[in-house]
């Protein structure tokens, strides 16, 4: 029998449209009945985003009796404000780009057209209501997981109270990510600022946008506003944008990004924020020079703050820290044995796809222990690639050159561009190019990256082979259909044959076909 009815009627998202009206339905009832725990259960999961959601739908459909609790919207970040509406916003972005270059392509745009971001952000809501139906709460009940709405709070080592209500776990797992953090800029927080968590309940372009922070969202957004219309000025405090990146390939995006309008200080410190009636004005350093900026919004894309507090970690005897976050080893296991956790509250990596694989390593550790069931997964044993959807995208695997060097391993590296790829000429997307790192003298692959307007997807084919211990020897008999952007990666393993071919070797193949003539 269900427990009283959880009713939170405060949950909302700007605007309050038909479309948040269905995400909210879907992904917080706001009339929800929690159910009556029966028992102790296998696994209790806190936080309902990727690495808390995949863990319990895993663990039910195992057969474990499995518990969820959500204090706010099921689907975390990714659905809610970050990879969803953000990829929704991008795409529209790239959409009206194409329009403002049809005429290379042959195609007349009328006079008078225009963006309409409002339409845009609409078409987002639209199509993330339409996707929160796959982390709804009564999706979950029908997979057998029994979902609790509130507060999840340890009481014990092995018992977690929601809202006053009690459940018993032979296991847990702590899945409550983390949140956007802002940096200490005096006058910041008095002014009001964006964030990811609220970017996306605009409804009307700001004609005047100041972005804080030159990393993947920071990018990805400049970008995106900058093609829409906005005057977009992007701060950042190295020398380029995307500072964790190889230098010529951020080099490749920015390039782009300054033909889309967005402005750069570089090497820049802001010193102080204030309002001036609906303005907002930046006092800035840069270059030794004091500088001051109006604009009509100001974005923050720096920091992110683990989701620690309120947790009653201490009563649990599971140690943490407000800026690493949950401590747990390499098989995500806490402090206390009956603990895990897995995604952005416990690992460097915050990325969707390493939350979900972080997942499937708590399953197996927390349900099957060793040496009762399949044995210890470890996160050292992650393959973990990543993308920056600017336009093109930058996507990594592995080491960069400077971390192999770090730590004594020598490569050789072979770069392969993308102006010699017919069908990246043919789609106009040939600013960018293949790269890959091997263990000296082998076709060992350490680390890849890959700029080109679908890298996201070109990267797996490193990975892939990364993971299943294939060289570039592999990748170079493997065929690959022509016209595609994914022959980039076909054409940087030939760069690599073509080393193998040693003077030697000619000179002993030369003598062969003499010989043979």
């Amino acid at each position: 029998m269900p427990t009283d009815e959880h009713r939170d009627e405060s949950v909302s998202m700007a605007p309050m449209d038909e479309f948040n009206q269905q995400l909210i339905h879907n992904v917080h009832p706001p009339t929800w009945n929690n159910p009556t725990p029966d028992g102790r259960y296998n696994i209790v999961v806190i936080g309902a985003g990727t690495a808390g959601l995949v863990t319990a739908a895993v663990a039910a459909g195992l057969g474990a009796k499995a518990a969820l609790v959500e204090r706010h919207l099921m689907g975390g970040d990714c659905l809610n404000v970050g990879c969803v509406p953000s990829k929704g916003v991008i795409r529209a972005s790239r959409a009206w780009n194409a329009v403002q270059r049809a005429q290379e392509f042959g195609v007349t745009v009328p006079d008078g057209a225009n963006a309409d971001f409002g339409v845009a952000m609409a078409r987002m809501r639209k199509l993330r209501a339409r996707l929160s139906r796959i982390d709804s709460a009564h999706r979950f009940t029908s997979l057998g997981v029994d979902v609790f709405m509130g507060e999840g709070q340890f009481t014990g080592s092995n018992t977690i109270n929601v809202d006053g209500t009690t459940l018993a776990f032979a296991k847990a797992a702590i899945c409550t990510g983390a949140r956007a953090a802002a940096p200490p800029i005096h006058g910041l927080e008095a002014t009001g600022y964006l964030t990811n968590e609220t970017v996306f309940s605009l409804t009307r372009l700001p004609p005047r946008l100041a972005v804080i922070g030159a990393g993947p969202i920071g990018c990805e957004l400049a970008q995106a506003f900058a093609r829409f219309g906005s005057r977009v000025w992007l701060f950042e405090q190295t020398g380029h944008i995307l500072p964790r990146e190889d230098a010529d390939a951020a080099e490749i995006v920015q390039t782009q990004m300054t033909e889309d309008g967005v402005a750069f200080a570089f090497d820049s410190r802001i010193t102080t924020i204030e309002a001036r009636g609906q303005e907002k004005i930046l006092h800035y350093e840069s270059h030794g020079e004091q500088h001051e900026l109006v604009v009509d919004e100001i974005l923050v894309g720096v920091g992110r703050a683990p989701n620690v507090d309120n947790l009653g970690l201490e009563t649990a005897g599971v140690e943490h820290d407000t800026k690493t976050g949950v401590k747990v080893n390499n098989r995500l296991q806490t402090t206390n044995p009956h603990v895990y956790a897995a995604g952005d509250v416990c690992f460097p990596f915050k990325f969707t796809h390493a939350a979900d694989a972080m997942a499937q390593i708590v399953i197996q550790n927390a349900l099957f222990p060793h040496p009762l069931g399949l044995g210890y997964a470890k996160t050292d044993s992650l393959t973990i690639p990543w993308a920056t959807y600017t336009d093109p995208e930058i996507a990594h695997v592995g080491l960069y050159e400077a971390e192999a060097k770090n730590k004594g391993i020598e490569v050789d590296t072979f770069t392969f561009k993308l102006d010699e790829v017919d069908r990246a000429v043919l789609d106009g997307e040939d600013r960018g190019f293949a790269r890959v790192h091997v263990k000296k003298g082998t076709d060992a692959i350490v680390g890849a990256t890959i700029v080109a307007a679908h890298a996201g997807d070109l990267i797996s084919e490193f990975t892939l082979a990364m993971k299943g211990g294939l060289g570039l020897g592999t990748i170079t008999g493997t065929i690959h259909p022509y016209p595609t952007q994914a022959e980039v990666i076909k054409k940087v393993a030939n760069a690599w044959r073509k080393t193998t071919l040693t003077e030697g070797k000619k000179r002993f193949l030369k003598k062969l076909f003499a010989w043979r003539r």
